[in-house]
């Protein structure tokens, strides 16, 4: 009957084993279908002059920059 020393016969190799990163499995990405009339956070350069123009009205800026940029896309479809 062989048994297991105690042991290891390298202890070196042994401790550099314990501390060896674990692979882990990457989870399949889950892919959501597209919810329709949401908005999406992004982050845009836009001149001065424009913001203070549509923050003059007020609350709401936002809304109208992105009806703006609707009308726009609508004329060059």
């Amino acid at each position: 009957m062989a048994s297991t020393p105690r042991r290891p016969i390298n202890p070196k190799d042994a401790a550099e084993a314990l501390f060896k990163p674990a692979k882990k499995v990457a989870a399949p990405a889950v892919e959501r279908p597209a919810v329709p009339n949401t908005k999406e956070l992004v982050s845009l350069k836009i001149d001065s002059d424009v913001v203070a123009f549509f923050q003059a009205d007020g609350p709401g800026w936002q809304d109208r920059i992105n009806d703006t940029l609707r009308a726009a896309m609508n004329r060059l479809a």
